[in-house]
Order: structure tokens, then sequence, then C-alpha cells
């Protein structure tokens, strides 16, 4: 692809094209309308958008199946000899940008994926948000994984398999309760087997994106396209604030059984830092969506209002029945009326029995 690419780049210009095509995008809505653009696109732009399309995806598949377990073993054995040597800490951080920038590229393709009908435009404060999203997301994952796995060795196999095989399966189970037919025209020279096969190795790909960071591309088994166009915020809240809750407990388990290579290590600071950076991770991601979404003016309901229905609706199942409430407070206030009717009848009992003792101490 890389030798194409360049002979077609060279030789753009120099021999006139047989033929074009023409493409159609919609502007991004301003005042409440949309226009429509007309684009004529030749044979070598076209090849260079489809070659540029497979670069974008194999970026995504080589950070998280290649440079995400490349970068976790290396910290991990950092961790392990209490040593960080320089060339270890290049290809570490070689590792970490590598990953983010395939986690950047998802983002990309997922905005113009869903909007594949508008011209897109990404500005630079987009990508810093982004940018810097993935690095806190990511980062603190790796740390939390690391520090968990070098203090419970054995524990941290059911951690992963648990998440691997929980995202591998939620795209299917989704296809199985939709009861859609088996997905047919996804190459036409595919057989069966082979659909299933090429299935399962995206699902394979969106598990192992989910392991470390939420995935922008929603796979969706029983659309044409394989992919969830729509916006779902109570799964990316969901998701985050599980993510939270598995990386505290996680920690949690580290503090309790850290072993003596932890001995000059703030045990304490660190828990709070790494919480604290994945908080930033959240932080930067409801900056992107509240304000540098590209696409934002075609939300149906903007990233606050999502959570805001989203911890409504928490509040509303974890709070507790009326019913249950009244009959608490009619069990507290039961004593409390007993006592003040015992009261009351004694001042009574006392008020009628003065005239009797003012009668006989008369007498």
């Amino acid at each position: 692809r890389c030798v194409e690419v360049f002979y077609i780049y060279f030789r753009a210009g120099r021999v006139e094209e047989p033929y074009v095509s023409i493409t159609k995008k919609r502007q991004m809505p301003k005042d409440g309308y949309s226009e429509e653009i007309e684009k004529e696109v030749g044979q070598a732009e076209g090849k260079l958008c489809t070659h540029r399309s497979a670069f974008s995806r194999a970026s995504v598949i080589q950070a998280f199946l290649g440079s995400a377990p490349q970068l976790t073993l290396q910290l991990y054995i950092c961790v392990l000899q209490q040593e960080i040597t320089a060339a270890r800490s290049i290809f570490m951080v070689l590792s970490l940008l590598s990953i983010v920038y395939g986690a950047l590229r998802c983002n990309i393709l997922a905005i113009k994926i869903k909007y594949d009908d508008y011209d897109v435009s990404v500005k630079p404060a987009a990508y810093l948000c982004i940018f810097m999203w993935r690095s806190f997301e990511i980062a603190t994952r790796v740390t939390v994984l690391v520090l968990f796995s070098s203090v419970l060795q054995i524990w941290i196999l059911p951690v992963v398999l648990m998440n691997f095989f929980g995202f591998f399966f939620y795209p299917w189970i989704l296809f199985w309760q939709s009861k859609s037919p088996f997905p047919e025209n996804i190459e036409k020279a595919l057989s069966r087997v082979g659909t299933t096969i090429v299935l399962c190795l995206l699902t394979f790909l969106y598990a192992g994106i989910n392991m470390f960071c939420w995935s922008a591309v929603q796979v969706k088994l029983n659309d044409p396209d394989l992919i969830n166009k729509s916006q779902n915020w109570y799964r990316l809240t969901v998701y985050y604030m599980l993510r939270f809750v598995e990386n505290a407990f996680l920690l949690l388990m580290w503090y309790i059984y850290k072993t003596d290579i932890y001995l000059y290590v703030c045990a304490p600071l660190l828990v709070l830092q790494l919480l604290i950076g994945y908080c930033m991770a959240v932080l930067f991601m409801l900056v992107f969506y509240q304000f540098c979404h590209p696409c934002k003016k075609l939300f149906s309901s903007s990233i606050s209002e999502g959570l805001l229905s989203c911890f409504k609706f928490l509040c509303f199942i974890c709070k507790p029945p009326k019913s249950s409430i009244l009959m608490d407070n009619a069990e507290v206030k039961s004593p409390e009326n007993t006592d003040e009717a015992r009261g009351s009848s004694k001042t009574i009992d006392s008020q009628k029995g003065n005239p009797h003792q003012s009668v006989s101490s008369n007498a």
C-alpha cells in the first residue's frame, strides 16, 4: 500500500483521468439550515482516500493488539526489576504514543462513519482534547493493571479474561437478542464461514480496545455497516462508572497486598494520583463532547443532558420505595405516640385527682 500510495501521488496530474466521480456532502447546520456541496473526485484521489482509511484502521489494530500489550509487559518488568533503563523508557513512551494515536484515529473514524453525509472538519482543539483524554485514560489503566498483577499474579488472569470475553461476546449477545438474519453482505467472495471469521476478528479487536479504553466505534452486527451510528450516552456513562469502580477495587487490592518492592513508594498518594488521573480523562472527554466535537450541532441531546438523565435514572433505582419509608416512619413514630399518650393520660389523671386531694386536705 505504501508503494502504491507514493506511485499514485507522484503521478497525479501528469495523465488526464478518463472519468471522475461526484460526491455530495452536507455542511454543518448554520441557523438551522445546511447546504449540500458537490465535489469532483478523481481516480487518484479516490484511491488515496481508500489507502488512508486502510492506514487508519491498521494503526488502530497495531496500537491495541501490539503496542498496548507491549507497554503493559515493559512496565511490569520495570516494576519487578525496580529499574527503568533509558532504552526501555524510550520504547515505553513510543508504545504509549502509539496507543494514544490509535485511540485518536478510532475517534476520528467513528465521527466520519457516523456522519458520513456531512463534511466533517476536526479542529486542533478537538485533537488536543482527544489526545489528553486518551493519554490519561490509557496511562492510568495500564498502570493499574501492572500494579495489581505485580502483587497478585494469579488473579490478574481472571480479571483480564472477564474483561476480554465480556466485551467479545457483548455484540454477539445483542445480535442474538435482535433475532436478525446472519449478515451476508460483508463481502461477496466470502462464504458463511469466512464471514463468521471476519466478524469474530472484528469483535476480537473491539474487545482489545475496550480492555484499555472506551471504544468510540461501537460494533453492531445486525447493522449493514456493522457500526452503531447512534450516540448512546447511557452506555458511555455505565462504562466509565464501572471502569472507575474496577480500577479503584484493583488499587485497593494492591494497597492491601503490596510487597516490599513498594517500600519506598507512598502508596496512598499513588492511589490518589491514579484515581485523579482517570477523573481527568473523564473531564477531557466531557469537554470534547460538550464543546469541541465537530458534529455537536447534530446531537439530539448534549452530553450534560445525557449525564444528568443518567444520574436521575440511577438515583431513581437506588432510592427506596415510598411505602417502605412510610412504614419506617410509622414504626419510628409509634413508640413516641404511645409515650405521649401515656404522659397525657397521667396528666389528665393528675388533674382529675387534684380536687379530691384538695377536699381531703380541707377536711
